[in-house]
């Protein structure tokens, strides 16, 4: 497995893709509210892109895509797409799913949950999913194996009675969207996919956690993916970069305390 390894000057293209991704959340948030549909979101979203930052939706048209973000409503675990007629309500939990291409060509990649409205079970997936993805990014650190981070995040889920996606994963990030390695979210590494982390490895990790069983099915449009017992299911995420002491996030939000990474 060739897991890239960026020099400087790809780092600090790979800070500017994770502001951007991060600016792009923030902007929307005061948005999203029952009643907006998710065709509004992505449409509001795919305008700040290109007309303020002068990046590209990277979603958009990839591998035939139709939108320029994922909107993940309820029992959709990933690759919701908006839609003009689907219209937010009480209630829901929703996953907004980012990813923006610089003019530089590199990739910053994040999702978030919003709640809308109150949803007690909702809320405390929302919340644990969360936990799950911060546990994982707090062992990140040259030396650390892949399987860490996998067993961190399928340890507390499980702990709180939820099961953990295996369908999807998390993935190395640069000038590709999707690149090695494959971060599993569950401990399932074959011993040559558990890569021990090095300095200067940029990777997602992007928990799907579900209330019920952990199985999946893609609907007929070829996108999007939901639980097979229509269980809720929530998912968050952040691009990482491996520094030579711990972890840096790239995409991290300014509403977010991250004191926790502080070594």
């Amino acid at each position: 497995m060739n897991v890239p390894i960026k020099t400087s000057e790809e780092i600090e293209k790979m800070r500017e893709a994770g502001r951007q991704a991060a600016s792009v959340l923030e902007m929307i948030a005061p948005h999203v509210e029952a009643g907006v549909s998710t065709g509004h979101l992505d449409k509001l979203c795919h305008d700040y892109i290109v007309n303020e930052l002068g990046s590209t939706p990277a979603p958009l048209n990839y591998h035939g895509f139709p939108k320029s973000i994922c909107t993940s409503i309820n029992h959709v675990v990933c690759h919701g797409i908006p839609d003009d007629s689907k219209k937010l309500k009480k209630g829901d939990i929703m996953n907004m799913d980012v990813t923006v291409r610089t003019a530089d060509g590199y990739h910053g990649d994040s999702s978030v949950m919003f709640i809308i409205g109150e949803t007690i079970q909702g809320e405390r997936l929302c919340r644990v999913t969360q936990e799950c993805l911060y546990r994982s990014m707090a062992l990140v650190r040259p030396g650390a194996r892949l399987s860490d981070l996998a067993r961190a995040i399928e340890s507390h889920a499980k702990a709180n009675g939820y099961s953990v996606v295996r369908d999807f994963c998390g993935h190395g990030i640069g000038a590709g969207f999707h690149e090695d390695p494959q971060v599993l979210h569950y401990d399932g590494y074959a011993p040559e996919a558990d890569i021990e982390l090095a300095a200067g490895m940029c990777f997602t990790i992007e928990p799907m956690i579900n209330v019920g069983d952990h199985r999946t099915k893609v609907l007929r449009d070829g996108w999007t993916a939901v639980t097979k017992d229509k269980g809720l299911t929530a998912q968050w995420e952040h691009t990482l970069l491996v520094t030579e002491t711990g972890v840096e996030v790239l995409t991290a939000r300014s509403d977010e305390d991250l004191s926790f990474l502080e070594r």
